[in-house]
């Protein structure tokens, strides 16, 4: 069995969730994504909404499981040695498709082969295989290093978020919003009687338009003193999926140069995108009117090569104060339009 060595490495990722302006919504995921040769493997298959089988919010028994069979520990899920590599983000039904790879041990080495899209038990490599990737082969040391050094950290992202705010409105349904994609939240107007414990949940704190400087000072000296390191989110204002996409970017823990969507621009009615490999980007323009009220406009959606990119916006869906969001399956960014 011959292929050429492949370094494996194991990087923090995100499948984007969100509240969509059609109304929709998208459940948000955190899981471990495979690095091969520095490079996620999810960006090599096109633009695919996927997740890997090392979710965050599985159980701990069942993602632990999942490391130990992927050590080969445990006899494969499915026929020929195959394994799920790649699943719907929705559920684990496979008629939904996933993707799947023979994975064997060669002496000390692993070895991933023969890529293919999978819907059942059986996998048809000549019309559904993964032809230009892999095989790969990585080096035993490193692949057991990176495998077994989940099994200390399983399930323990933080994916709660505090909601500190004077609308409480407002914040119940931003935090209604957050809980449908998967995304703990909770309301109050302060945090300092919050216990330390309480405060490690939290991965992210996010400020309403009339929260003062000195109570947010407050805010943060609260987790200082925890010892929490959070990120901060500051409302750019009241509409709930600009909010949630706001938070879905802070909760982002994966390295920025390991994301797809890098860099969004808004200013003189146009957008600039950065993207690092070919996937589908959707722009959502949010605006409020003379009467506060708010409104949601899909400006662009589709399939953008690696590089940077201008697209030119409706002049009426970024009029008066305006935001865009950038989405990609697996990152979001929000920009204040610039005048």
């Amino acid at each position: 069995m011959s292929a050429e060595y492949a370094t494996f490495g194991l990087a923090p990722a995100m499948r984007a969730g969100g509240v969509l302006a059609d109304g929709g919504f998208q459940v948000h995921r955190d899981f471990v994504d495979f690095i091969v040769d520095g490079r996620p493997l999810l960006f090599q298959l096109s633009d695919l909404d996927a997740v890997s089988p090392l979710a965050s919010d599985v159980p701990p028994a069942i993602f632990t499981a999942q490391v130990r069979s992927l050590l080969l520990e445990t006899d494969a899920p499915l026929p020929g040695g195959r394994y799920v590599v790649y699943g719907c983000p929705e559920c684990e039904d496979l008629a939904c498709g996933a993707v799947t790879a023979a994975i064997d041990r060669d002496g000390e080495d692993f070895v991933w082969r023969d890529f293919a899209w999978q819907t059942d038990e059986h996998a048809d490599l000549e019309r559904n295989g993964y032809h230009g990737i892999g095989p790969f082969r990585f080096q035993g040391a490193e692949y057991r290093t990176a495998l077994h050094s989940l099994l200390d950290t399983a399930a323990n992202t933080r994916r709660r978020v505090l909601l500190i705010g004077a609308r409480v409105a407002l914040l119940a349904k931003l935090a209604a919003a957050l809980r449908i994609i998967g995304i703990g939240a909770d309301i109050t107007r302060e945090a300092r009687d919050v216990p330390a414990d309480e405060l490690r949940a939290y991965g992210a704190v996010a400020f309403g338009r009339a929260v003062t400087e000195d109570e947010r000072a407050a805010v943060r000296r609260s987790f200082e003193r925890a010892g929490v390191d959070v990120a901060y989110v500051d409302g750019l204002a009241p509409i709930v999926p600009l909010l949630v996409a706001q938070i879905e970017h802070a909760l982002d823990r994966s390295p920025v140069e390991r994301r797809r969507l890098t860099r969004l621009v808004a200013a003189d009615g146009e957008a600039g995108v950065e993207v690092t490999s070919p996937c589908r980007v959707r722009l959502t323009a949010y605006r409020l009117d003379r009467l506060y009220r708010a409104h949601a406009h899909e400006v662009f959606d589709g399939i953008l090569e690696a590089g940077r990119h201008r697209i030119a916006l409706d002049t009426r869906a970024v009029k008066g104060e305006s935001f865009v969001v950038a989405r990609t399956s697996g990152s979001v960014l929000v920009e204040a339009m610039a005048r």
